[in-house]
């Protein structure tokens, strides 16, 4: 009997794992908390932005697109494993490019150029907000310095990615048509690697975060990862009202 409490302390101490399905469902679960319901996004389906609200969009938007490929060099540098160092190091290439294949980032600079932007002007992140700034290199800093599974667990917003851009497809070419064909490469192009790149993620979070506190920290680095989302949209939404349209 006097060694039941001392037990039942260590229990409570160190909670047993999530079991696989579990832990899988608590990430999904973040889905409530992606930037697919803020309010920005949900004027640019709905065909509210105009001309400069739009262009102000994609050109923050490159920062944190073209800052993705040092947040996945971070998580290769830092990782020990060399199947998922293999793996990862594609996300790189999809972003950058490889040889003569362009990359997503190439493709959002043929949305700036088919929505009206200069691509120089884009390149210079001229019209790049603080907000946008911190945020993003906010997130790059995470996957620098924090253990590499959180890293991997912070990407794992591309859960919920795909369905967005298969809307987000839709609503450009419904209303907003001077946006060039060209301009949509992008959008066409990465819902299928991104449920390619969601998929290895889950994979790789679910069998290298096996203890309670590693569970808990990944779910934590998504939730961060949310956070940076929804702040990048933040600082727009607030520029684009104090501005007007």
């Amino acid at each position: 009997m006097v060694g039941s409490p001392g037990r039942a302390a260590a229990t409570d101490c160190c909670p047993e794992p999530r079991s696989p399905a579990e832990f899988s469902a608590a990430l999904h679960a973040h889905a409530d908390r992606y930037w697919d319901r803020h309010p920005l996004h949900v004027r640019l389906h709905e065909g509210g932005l105009g001309r400069r609200e739009l262009q102000q969009w994609i050109a923050n938007r490159w920062y944190y697109q073209k800052s993705l490929p040092q947040k996945d060099a971070a998580i290769v540098a830092n990782c020990p494993v060399a199947d998922v160092r293999r793996r990862w190091v594609r996300r790189i290439l999809d972003q950058d490019g490889d040889g003569d294949r362009p990359g997503g980032n190439a493709a959002w600079l043929d949305l700036a150029e088919a929505a009206g932007l200069d691509r120089a002007e884009v390149l210079d992140e001229r019209h790049v907000l603080p907000g946008v700034r911190f945020a993003t290199d906010a997130y790059v800093t995470f996957a620098r310095t924090r253990p590499w599974p959180e890293a991997v667990a912070a990407s794992l917003t591309e859960l919920f990615s795909p369905a967005l851009m298969r809307e987000r497809l839709a609503a450009l070419r419904a209303h907003y048509p001077w946006i060039g064909p060209a301009g949509h490469r992008y959008h066409l192009a990465r819902p299928e690697a991104a449920t390619a790149d969601a998929e290895h993620a889950l994979a790789v979070v679910t069998a290298h975060c096996t203890t309670r506190s590693r569970q808990d920290a990944a779910l934590a680095a998504l939730a961060f990862k949310c956070d940076v989302l929804w702040s990048i949209l933040d600082a727009l939404d607030q520029a684009q009202r104090t501005d007007g349209p």
